[in-house]
């Protein structure tokens, strides 16, 4: 047997050499043939297909219109300004919203030969936005923060007069403890460019018109049978701004010393740092016309009372 198996297997080597040059597997006799076969390879999933996102939106940033933000303004960026009321011990009064701008102060040409030389040079100045009183201070509202009237023509509604600066100041440092509020008095460029009108000025000679008896009381029309007087606060036409009586009526203390007027341009002047007399603007009921344009200025000692002289708030 083992004979013929020898003889089997020789005769079996040449196939067998041919079978691996070929590359051929051989099964031994008596065992199954086995296959060895790769698994195909696993295919990745197709890519989900994404929806390109659309490109961002560029912002865009507004500039307010203008160079100047004290002679242009923009509603996009800066809300308008609202007139204030408050309310003392049960006497209300409103201030008056007064955007900033540039306008030119002193003998300006609607003047013309009325304007004196301590109104010259006329020159340009720039104001930020502020408050000014509707009204004169009524003698209702200094009652109401003093507890006394010093007026001479009585009458709630009428402006409060025989006031020195003195005792403006005192007024207001009372009201200023009620409200909690900072009342002062207005700069002499915070009520000549009220009184112009604003940014909203119409070249008036007198504070709202050309015609003064529209818009002021003085020595032609405030009579009252006998004598001459004090009128209630708005009875003549407001000016450009809402503002009343600011020609005629009382004089109006203002914050500044007295000084001369200079050519160059100003931001927010104040006047002089020192003085001995304290200006006055605006006219009265016993002043001339001329007394009342929104140039003329006046001035008098810081404790000086007068029945024509009275004041305005600023805040």
């Amino acid at each position: 047997m083992k004979k013929y198996l020898i003889i089997l297997l020789m005769a079996m080597l040449p196939t067998l050499a041919l079978a691996q040059q070929a590359g051929q597997h051989i099964t031994r006799p008596g065992k199954p043939a086995t296959t060895t076969t790769k698994p195909p390879k696993k295919q990745a999933p197709p890519k989900k297909q994404t929806t390109p996102k659309p490109p961002k939106k560029q912002s865009t940033t507004r500039t307010p219109v203008g160079s100047s933000p004290v002679t242009t303004s923009s509603s996009q960026s800066r809300p308008a300004m609202q007139n204030k009321t408050f309310t003392v011990n049960g006497v209300s009064f409103t201030m008056v919203a007064v955007e900033g701008g540039t306008f030119t102060m002193g003998a300006t040409s609607e003047q013309g030969s009325d304007a004196l030389d301590s109104e010259k040079p006329a020159h340009s100045v720039t104001l930020s936005s502020y408050y000014i009183g509707q009204t004169e201070v009524t003698q209702e509202l200094w009652q109401a923060v003093m507890g006394s009237n010093p007026s001479y023509s009585k009458g709630s509604r009428r402006p409060v007069e025989n006031v020195s600066w003195d005792d403006c100041q005192q007024f207001i440092n009372r009201l200023n403890s009620l409200t909690g509020e900072q009342f002062k008095l207005p700069t002499e460029a915070q009520w000549e460019f009220a009184a112009r009108g604003g940014r909203k000025s119409r070249a008036y000679k007198y504070s709202g018109s050309n015609n003064i008896e529209d818009v002021a009381w003085y020595t032609d029309n405030s009579r009252r049978e006998t004598h001459r007087e004090t009128h209630n606060v708005a009875t003549k036409h407001a000016n450009e701004l809402g503002l009343y009586d600011m020609s005629g009526n009382v004089w109006e203390w203002c914050q500044d010393w007295y000084g001369a007027y200079s050519s160059g341009s100003q931001t927010a002047p104040t006047g002089p740092a020192t003085g001995s007399h304290r200006v006055r603007r605006g006219g009265s009921w016993d002043d001339y016309a001329m007394h009342c344009r929104v140039s003329y200025r006046d001035h008098n000692s810081p404790v000086f009372r007068l029945d024509s002289l009275g004041l305005r708030l600023a805040l």
